[in-house]
């Protein structure tokens, strides 16, 4: 069985400033984890202090694009809703220069109508195909040859005669696709995907969807070994159970719940957790750290998960 790639991957608009998502990340990066991906969100979700306010997770992966030298950075995901796909198909391909090709893009139809509301950005009710056309924006403007033109005429996005520069370093960069959706979201995956990401789902039902893109692939005449199938959990562990309860009570939740939901516990059950996802298809884990000034849990994980995988 292939070893598992893991990646941390934070929440900045529950309290971080660029400073600490800096810090995280550059010790992920001494640890040996393959990428650092954070949210893209404007707005603290639940009780609790959500100072120093949020942060705009493309500007954040530029300063660490320029501050970090070998792990991988990304989104999961960024929102169609307040990003618009010229733009940032710009931002994401200067950015994947600025790392020498490091570059990710998660990029998903957005669901937080409240952050939308706080700023001033409209929320339109129906997204997936405003998502769909940005998948074929940003793909299309990378991927015209230098020197040619990019036109593109849809339902939400009109672009004409574009130069489409600049060109990412990497070709292509590779983009995420995630979502529980029965139909739709694995067509997607299978026509625009290098990655299909399941965040937080049923951990009964992760292999029954990875089952509906694998079927979405070949209809769509595409190798379904050809995507990464990843999972993103919560994760909470202690190398013993005081530790591990402090952990949960650092971020508000509660051993018990974790364990069903996340990947959690002792730094065994965590290595079980992932072994248990590599035998149902899943070959890269987005490690959720939710108290990201806990660099020490970034080291447990690492003494004990990443020699067994």
């Amino acid at each position: 069985m292939a070893p598992m790639d893991l990646r941390i991957f934070t929440e900045p608009q529950q309290g971080a400033s660029y400073d600490d998502q800096l810090a995280l990340a550059q010790r992920a990066e001494q640890l040996g984890f393959s990428a650092f991906f954070r949210s893209d969100h404007f707005l603290h979700m639940g009780d609790g202090d959500p100072l120093p306010g949020p942060t705009d997770s493309w500007t954040t992966l530029a300063g660490l694009a320029r501050e970090t030298s070998t792990i991988r950075l990304g989104t999961l995901v960024s929102s169609a809703t307040f990003r618009h796909p010229g733009l940032l198909a710009i931002q994401v391909a200067q950015v994947d220069a600025m790392s020498g090709g490091r570059v990710e893009l998660g990029l998903g139809a957005g669901w937080f109508e409240a952050e939308h509301e706080a700023y001033g950005i409209p929320f339109p009710h129906k997204r997936f195909g405003l998502l769909e056309e940005q998948l074929e924006i940003v793909t299309g403007l990378w991927s015209t040859p230098v020197g040619e033109r990019f036109d593109f005429t849809g339902k939400h996005y009109t672009l004409t005669d574009s130069p489409a520069l600049p060109k990412p370093v990497q070709d292509p960069v590779p983009i995420i696709v995630g979502g529980g959706g029965p139909k739709r979201t694995p067509r997607l995956a299978a026509r625009f995907a290098g990655e299909y990401n399941q965040s937080f789902p049923e951990k009964s039902i992760v292999v029954e969807q990875v089952n509906r893109v694998r079927a979405a692939c070949e209809e769509a005449g595409r190798d379904p070994d050809s995507l990464t199938y990843s999972v993103a959990f919560v994760a909470c562990v202690g190398k013993d159970e005081a530790e591990l309860a402090r952990r949960a009570a650092a971020i508000g939740r509660v051993p018990a719940e974790l364990r069903e939901h996340g990947l959690a516990g002792t730094p065994a059950e965590l290595v079980d957790g992932l072994g248990a996802l590599a035998e149902q298809g899943i070959s890269r884990v987005y490690l959720q750290c939710l108290d990201i000034r806990d660099l020490d849990h970034l080291d447990l994980i690492a003494d004990t998960a990443m020699a067994s995988s």
